[in-house]
This record gives C-alpha cells, structure tokens and sequence, in this order.
C-alpha cells in the first residue's frame, strides 16, 4: 500500500483494505477461472464475504449492516477486484438494491429486504437497461398500470429489459418502470421489487462472449401482478429515487475497474522485474517501465475520484455525486483497459495463456467502459451539466 493511500484513508479503511486483500489472495483468479469453467458461482466466496461483514457494510446496523457507505464498500469490490476474484453483484445487490430500499423503501421492505442483503443470503438484481432505449430513463417502456382504485390496488407491469446480471441467483429484481401521473398523463419512473417466481415473469439468458460466473438475462414482463407495496419510495419521487441507485452503481463500477486492473499491473510488473531476455530484466527497459509507470498512475488518479464521488454520495451530496461518480467511472474504465492492455503487451505470448489470467480481461475490462453506462454518455453529461454546453438531441 502506497503511503499516499495510507494519508488519505482512516485507519479503520486502512483495516477493511488490508483484511478484504487478504480474503481475496485466499480465493485469488484460480478460483474464479474455475468457477467460469465449471459454470457454476462463487457461493464460497460470496458467503464467506458475507460472513465477515463485508457485503453489507454500506447498509444500516439496525437492519445487520456494518453501517458505512459507499466509501467502505468500494474498498471491499476494489481489494477483491485487485486479487483477481471481483463480485459483479456487489455492484448491484448491496449498492444499488440496498442503498434505495435503505433510503426510500418502507419500514416493511427493510425489514424484509435488509437484513437478507447485508448478511448475504438475499440477492437483488436490478433491470433498468432496455431493448431501445438503452439506460436512458426517459425512453423506458415498462410501464405500470394499477388494477383497480385506491392506493392498495394491485400494479400490473409489462416491458422487457436485457442485459440483467444474475437474475437466476437473485431472489427478486428491483425493476426500473413508468407510470402515469394522474394529473399530468406523463409517464415518471419508479421502482418495483419484482420475486423471482412472479407469475409473467420470463428470463432468458443471453449467449456472451464474455465470460464470467454472472450471467446475463433478458427478462420479459407480462401482465406481472404486484401488490401495492412492491413500489419502493413514493411514486412521485421519480429520478431522485432512480440517481439513488445509479450514484452507487458508477462509484461501485469504478471500484471493479480498479481492482481489475491493479491485479493485471501486478501481474505484469511481477514479469518485468524477473523476465530476462537479454542481460537485464525487462523491466529495466524504459519502453516497458514507463507504460507500466503510467498505467499505475492512471489507476491511482481513478482512486481519488472514487473517493471523492464516494464521500459526496456518503455525506448526502447526491449532485455533486453525480457528477464525481460519472467521472470516476469514466477514468475507471479507460485506466482499466489500458492496465490490461499493457499488461498482455508486456508478457507477449504469455499474456494469452491461461496461465497467466490475463487474456480473458481483455474482454472483461471492457465492461468498465460501456456498462452500465457508455463513456460517451458520460461525456455528454460532463459537457451538459458541468461545462454547461447546449445538447444535440
């Protein structure tokens, strides 16, 4: 750990790095090769994650979480990220899913939802993504339509989504939807806990190139009846409830693209320092040194800006967050991918052999920069809202 790092952090982040480090070297990229191998999950992981407190440390203590935030919890997703074991679920179950039901949902949902979530034996996916309209909110079609008057009236909610992670783990599905406004006829976005076993609620998994143990779903909702209190929050709070959720995701998805390509540098620094082709090692050469040099310096600014977008968001500064968060993930992304180039780049051919792990991060690493949201968007949104700039669409 860099005494950078060590200045800027409390002594108990310093703590949570150094014990979340060590439970990811125990799993390390052996373990998650095998498990996209063999098809199946990272139970162990995850359960033993959970066990340690670590999955819910954002969450309330009141409902079995360590009672921190995003700070905390982006150390967790970044050290195992850095260990080559990340949790893509992370992002979505403890983040997104819990950080709204903690803010907006009823006391009912928390106590439903909560607890199961902070201890790991409940996991939430969460659909917003869909066929023709991307992430964009305000082209979603899911809608919801009460059957019946009077606010105990059952929803009904039809539309379809794609690119869901982990819908066949998850117990339920935080389902982003529209619905009327009674007295403007515009549609607003809301957010509905959908169960896995819902009547009309279809799944199919989506054939990837990428490889991971998460896999990807296109759901399909039809006529899904829900009870009055599935709606998290108020049905009038609209995009403030939904940017609840999508802070934490770009704050999380930064984390995943640090620890990614912190243990690519690793690896690869590790090869410098020991390959000798000729009288010296590799690493010696500044044509590989330096890249490596600016790679870590890349990942290390990303850092600061998670940081930053993670203490606005923990303090309650959900514009500023906003903002920072986006930018975060931006830098996130592209430091990933060009750690995991560069990686690849400095062991040759060894950096497409299994083992090494580092051949399937070039696919990989790409997710931190089109999901979940493309950094060309986020250039549109720092040239808006930050730069001021007028739109073209």
């Amino acid at each position: 750990m860099s005494t950078a790092r060590t200045v800027l952090e409390t002594e108990e982040h310093q703590a949570l790095r150094a014990a979340v480090a060590a439970l990811g070297k125990r799993y390390g990229r052996d373990y998650m090769t095998t498990v996209i191998r063999e098809g199946s999950h990272t139970d162990e992981l995850w359960t033993e994650a959970a066990k340690l407190g670590y999955l819910g440390v954002n969450l309330p203590e009141e409902y079995g979480g360590g009672g921190g935030g995003m700070a905390e919890l982006s150390i967790v997703l970044e050290e195992l990220g850095a260990a080559g074991s990340p949790l893509l679920m992370m992002i979505v179950s403890p983040a997104i899913c819990g950080t709204v039901i903690a803010r907006f949902g009823t006391d009912e949902q928390k106590q439903k939802w909560l607890p199961g979530l902070a201890d790991g034996s409940l996991t939430m996916a969460f659909g917003i993504t869909e066929p023709d309209a991307g992430s964009n909110s305000h082209r979603i079609t899911t809608t919801a339509r009460r059957d019946g008057t009077g606010p105990d009236a059952d929803w009904l909610l039809t539309g379809r989504k794609v690119f869901v992670s982990g819908v066949d783990m998850a117990d339920a599905t935080l389902i982003v939807g529209r619905t009327e406004d009674a007295r403007s006829g515009k549609l607003k976005p809301c957010l509905f806990i959908v169960p896995r076993d819902a009547p009309g609620f279809g799944r199919n998994q989506i054939d990837m190139e990428l490889h991971a143990p998460e896999k990807q779903f296109e759901l399909v909702l039809d006529d899904v009846r829900l009870p009055a209190d599935a709606l998290v929050g108020d049905e009038d709070a609209g995009l403030l409830q939904l940017f609840a959720g999508l802070n934490p995701e770009r704050i999380m998805t930064a984390a995943f693209g640090i620890g990614m390509g912190r243990f690519a540098l690793s690896k690869a620094v590790e090869y410098a320092r020991t390959r000798q082709v000729w009288k010296a090692p590799i690493g010696s050469h500044q044509a590989i040194a330096h890249p490596l040099a600016t790679a870590h310096i890349d990942l290390e600014l990303s850092r600061l800006m998670m940081q930053k977008a993670a203490r606005l968001y923990d303090d309650g500064d959900d514009v500023g967050a906003g903002e920072a968060a986006n930018m975060a993930k931006y830098a996130a992304g592209e430091a990933c991918v060009k750690a995991v180039d560069q990686a690849v780049h400095t062991l040759g051919g060894n950096g497409l052999t299994r083992e090494y792990g580092l051949a399937s991060l070039i696919t990989a690493s790409r997710v931190a920069r089109i999901a979940p949201v493309s950094r060309e968007m986020i250039l549109n949104y720092v040239s808006h809202q930050t730069l001021g700039l007028p739109k073209s669409y």
